[in-house]
């Protein structure tokens, strides 16, 4: 009886030391930074950032089973990227973040055998930069909007959609720092410091 009883604490050692291991080896996805471009020094007081998305957490709306967020994305992106350096003034910055949601919409197969139905992704991001001037009851503002589809067969494991939807994030991303930074230089020029050595344009 000890030795059956031995026998089986030794097995469920195992099983659960084989778990810990593999999941050791799990891919960990993180949100995409910039922290390595220099930053866009504003000449501002502060930055203030902030959502209006609001999550549903209810299909088409899919973007709470990616393994990165892409409104906190949105968030670490104004951090890397922006910078308030002048502090004599009450001029105040504001990254609004509008929409940061991601659909799905099924794609049936054809009636061939072996086709399978597909999935479509869609991420959606909208950005909104606004700087006001009190003082001088002046605003001035411009806005990113930024998408990107990923379409994959239905019986995708997750391990592998998850793998895609993380390179969907990041190709969003760097098309929408591009283009915000494109947009801050063209729209909002009087107020950035450090400008371009050459002229942005689309």
């Amino acid at each position: 009886m000890i030795k059956k009883l031995l026998s089986m604490l030794f097995l469920g050692i195992l099983i659960s030391g084989c778990a810990a291991t593999d999941a050791e080896y799990l891919p960990r996805y993180q949100e995409p930074r910039y922290a390595s471009e220099e930053p866009i020094q504003l000449k501002v007081r502060d930055i203030k950032i902030s959502s209006e998305f609001m999550p549903t957490f209810v299909r088409p709306h899919v973007e709470h089973l990616f393994p990165v967020s892409i409104e906190k994305a949105a968030k670490l992106w104004a951090e890397d990227r922006l910078k308030a350096v002048d502090y004599s003034t009450n001029r105040i910055a504001e990254v609004i973040i509008k929409d940061a949601s991601v659909t799905e919409t099924v794609e049936p197969g054809s009636n061939q055998i072996f086709i399978n139905d597909r999935v479509r992704y869609r991420a959606h991001l909208v950005v909104t930069i606004k700087i006001t001037d009190p003082e001088n009851l002046s605003q001035a503002s411009t806005n990113v909007d930024a998408w990107r589809e990923l379409t994959i067969p239905d019986n995708t494991d997750i391990a592998e959609k998850e793998q895609y939807w993380n390179g969907m994030v990041r190709k969003l991303f760097d098309e929408f720092n591009t283009k915000m930074t494109t947009n801050i230089y063209q729209y909002l020029n009087m107020y950035v410091v450090n400008k371009p050595l050459t002229p942005t344009y689309y």
